[in-house]
C-alpha cells in the first residue's frame, strides 16, 4: 500500500483528511493486513510524530507490517528527526518492495 500523500482523493482538503485519518485508522483492525505501508511525497507527514494516525500506524506496525518512509522525502520537507513510525527508506527499497507485491494499492 502506498501513501503518496496525507490526503485520499482530490477536490475538499478537509475532506481528504477526514477520510484519510478514517482509512489509516481502520487498517489495524482488519483480519488481513496489509505486508507493507510504503510513505511518498506529503504522505511521509501520516508517519509523523504529530499525525493524527500514528497511534494506528504503530497498532499496524506491532502486528507484522513493515513500514517504510521516503528517505528523500523526509529530508526534503525537513521531516527527518519527527519520523515517529517505521524505517527511512530509500527509492531502491521501495521499488524492489513494489515490483515483488502482487497488487499495489493507492489510497
Amino acid at each position: 500500500m502506498v501513501f503518496k500523500q496525507n490526503k485520499m482523493g482530490h477536490g475538499a482538503d478537509d475532506l481528504g483528511t477526514i477520510l484519510m485519518k478514517a482509512f489509516v485508522n481502520t487498517l489495524p483492525e482488519l483480519n488481513y493486513k496489509p505486508k507493507t505501508l510504503i510513505f511518498l511525497n506529503t504522505g511521509i507527514y501520516l508517519a509523523l510524530n504529530d499525525s493524527p494516525v500514528i497511534e494506528a500506524l504503530k497498532n499496524a506496525e506491532k502486528q507484522g507490517v513493515n513500514i517504510l518512509v521516503c528517505g528523500t522525502c523526509l529530508n526534503y520537507f525537513g521531516k527527518k528527526d519527527d519520523l515517529g513510525v517505521g524505517i527511512v527508506s530509500n527509492m531502491y527499497d521501495i521499488m524492489e518492495c513494489m515490483s515483488k507485491a502482487d497488487k499495489v494499492i493507492h489510497p
